[in-house]
């Protein structure tokens, strides 16, 4: 017997496992590239459940690779029990934060507390919503700052969403109880009216041991002026107890300058500004949550309209098919500027 048919004999029972290693290789190699390779510029988002597939395709090979081993089938079971006690010792002492910020992501996209754009506070971080992930959620703060929030703590706190239809903004004070309370409410209101808020009421808070505690508040329907609708009430509460000779100090003051009995500690009139009418501060402290909001809202437009644009392509007749076809055209080319645009902001932060 000639050394060729030697090795060729040697060989033979590794046939299968050579066949199938090389067919793993150009399976794994042409996902890769569909999945990934050829979308380089893909956000994190998008990439991650191409990425998961991938992980899906690499166990099966290792299966697959462990099934073709010229083993016994002993062995074979041998050699795949200890496949899966190294994968499930992987995921067990790896990836359970992963994990379970994943199902935590997956289950904040099923129930949507929240929509990007809104306003959360989760304990002591308050903000709006720039950005939901699979694996985190991330807010931009009063200070313009972008906190990572991880998806497992929104589901294990309590989340406060201010919603979108309105939203009432309030401010506490107390004076002292030689004011009237039937003085003290309708200025108040007045107040309240002059921030631009619709519907304000007054609650009587606390009947303390020196001072009166007073709660002014109001409904603002354009939720994304809160900032400065909240600076715009307490200012307007100054100014117009201010205007009617009502000090804001409290009983308890002690003052070393000798003023007569009938001195009260109140600036010099000044003519009241107006509140603004625009949202200067909230455009730059949360300029990343608008563009993300105005974002998603027209991607969800486009996808209705693209939605609409199929059924009608459907039913039409010849002389409008083409007509349509462009119209769908043209929204699927915006639609995906608009997701790479997303992407973009995402990779530069």
């Amino acid at each position: 017997m000639s050394l060729l048919e030697k090795l060729g004999e040697w060989l033979l029972p590794f046939g299968p496992l050579l066949i199938t290693a090389v067919s793993v290789a150009i399976v794994l190699a042409g996902a890769h590239w569909l999945l990934l390779g050829r979308h380089a510029d893909l956000g994190s988002e998008r990439k991650f459940p191409r990425q998961l597939a991938m992980l899906g395709l690499t166990i099966a090979a290792v299966v697959a690779l462990a099934l073709a081993l010229p083993v016994t089938d002993s062995t074979r079971n041998q050699v795949l029990g200890l496949v899966g006690l190294v994968m499930s010792g992987t995921f067990a002492f790896s990836s359970t934060t992963i994990m379970a910020n994943l199902m935590a992501g997956v289950m904040l996209r099923m129930t949507r507390p929240f929509r990007t754009g809104d306003f959360i506070r989760v304990e002591s971080y308050f903000g709006r919503v720039a950005e939901r992930g699979l694996l985190d959620t991330e807010i931009q703060d009063e200070s313009r700052e972008l906190i990572a929030i991880p998806n497992t703590y929104l589901i294990s706190h309590a989340v406060t969403v201010v919603r979108s239809s309105g939203t009432i903004v309030s401010t506490t004070l107390s004076l002292g109880y030689d004011v009237h309370h039937l003085v003290v409410e309708p200025l108040l209101l007045r107040a309240a009216e002059r921030a631009r808020l619709e519907d304000p009421f007054v609650h009587v808070l606390e009947l303390g041991n020196y001072a009166i505690t007073y709660r002014v508040s109001g409904l603002l329907v354009e939720v994304k002026n809160l900032l400065t609708v909240r600076s715009n009430l307490c200012r307007e509460i100054l100014d117009v107890l201010h205007e009617e000779q009502i000090e804001i100090a409290s009983p308890t003051i002690m003052n070393q300058r000798r003023l007569p009995e009938e001195a009260k500690l109140i600036p010099a009139p000044m003519s009241p500004s107006a509140p603004d009418s625009g949202a200067a501060v909230e455009d730059i402290a949360f300029d990343k949550a608008e563009e993300a909001e105005q974002v998603e809202k027209e991607q969800f437009a486009l996808r209705q309209e693209i939605e609409q644009l199929e059924k009608s392509l459907k039913q039409a007749e010849a002389a409008d098919k083409e007509r349509l076809q462009s119209q769908l055209e043209t929204c699927r080319r915006r639609l995906q500027a608009l997701e790479d645009t997303k992407e973009s902001r995402e990779r530069t932060g």
